[in-house]
């Protein structure tokens, strides 16, 4: 493709601590956000990504808070997601220093949200993170996989290959395509749904769900991501960014 492929550390926050769990489950305490962020701008992640896993509208100035002490430490590009609901929330982060800013459930419920805030703010500020599974008994789509909402907890019934290629119509800048099924399992991103994904957009695609080993990060390379997300296996000190970006060069995958 020519360009590197980025490698990006994602941190679930949840009333101002890393949480990670399986399958959005049992989540567990890995620290304090600002903190790792800034080990992980310092081992050489491309970027960083924040999600807000509770994202009330108690918990919001919590999050607007780590963004801005975040952002004053590290300095690689932040996407901050969770929550977000209107072109005025997207201006408040992205004044709190975030970089980009991911849309989700909102999006969902209303697709034109997307097109506002990329008129407004341009294109590489959005991210349409797309929750997707494979369907469930009783749910049937074209493609087979479908778009979830609440943390995977909830089948919209939307076709998430389809919504994926939509969304990038609309206006969204990449796609974070997060497989629901392989989420903290470490067992490999969703590398079938990638590649499906990668036929129908252009613009770029972040893997996420399911790393587990230098492998994986590889396959989705090779799948056609050009940045590869992941939590457990960097918080838990499984791998480290430099081990997965040594591997996807010694198997001919340019990183930065």
């Amino acid at each position: 493709m020519g360009v590197a492929v980025r490698v990006i550390p994602c941190l679930d926050v949840d009333a101002g601590r890393v949480v990670k769990g399986v399958n959005f489950e049992n989540l567990r305490d890995a620290g304090d956000p600002v903190e790792l962020g800034a080990v992980y701008g310092a081992a050489g992640a491309d970027e960083l990504t924040f999600l807000d896993v509770t994202a009330s509208s108690s918990d919001r100035e919590t999050t607007f808070d780590v963004v801005r002490r975040t952002a004053e430490q590290v300095f690689v590009p932040l996407t901050v997601g969770g929550g977000v609901r209107s072109p005025e929330d997207v201006d408040r982060l992205l004044r709190a220093g975030a970089d980009k800013v991911g849309v989700n459930t909102a999006a969902i419920a209303r697709p034109e949200l997307i097109s506002d805030i990329a008129r407004r703010f341009g294109n590489q500020v959005l991210v349409l993170s797309v929750d997707a599974r494979r369907c469930r008994p009783g749910t049937v789509t074209h493609s087979g996989y479908e778009v979830t909402t609440h943390g995977g907890r909830t089948g919209t019934g939307i076709d998430a290959i389809e919504w994926a290629r939509r969304g990038a119509e609309l206006g969204a800048g990449e796609i974070l395509l997060n497989s629901m099924d392989a989420d903290g399992t470490t067992d490999g991103f969703d590398l079938e749904m990638l590649s499906r994904v990668r036929e129908e957009v252009r613009v770029p695609l972040i893997a996420s769900g399911g790393a587990g080993t230098v492998d994986h990060f590889v396959q989705a390379a090779r799948a056609g991501a050009d940045a590869v997300l992941a939590a457990s296996v960097f918080h838990f000190r499984t791998l480290t960014i430099g081990e997965v970006k040594d591997a996807m060069r010694a198997a001919g995958i340019e990183v930065r």
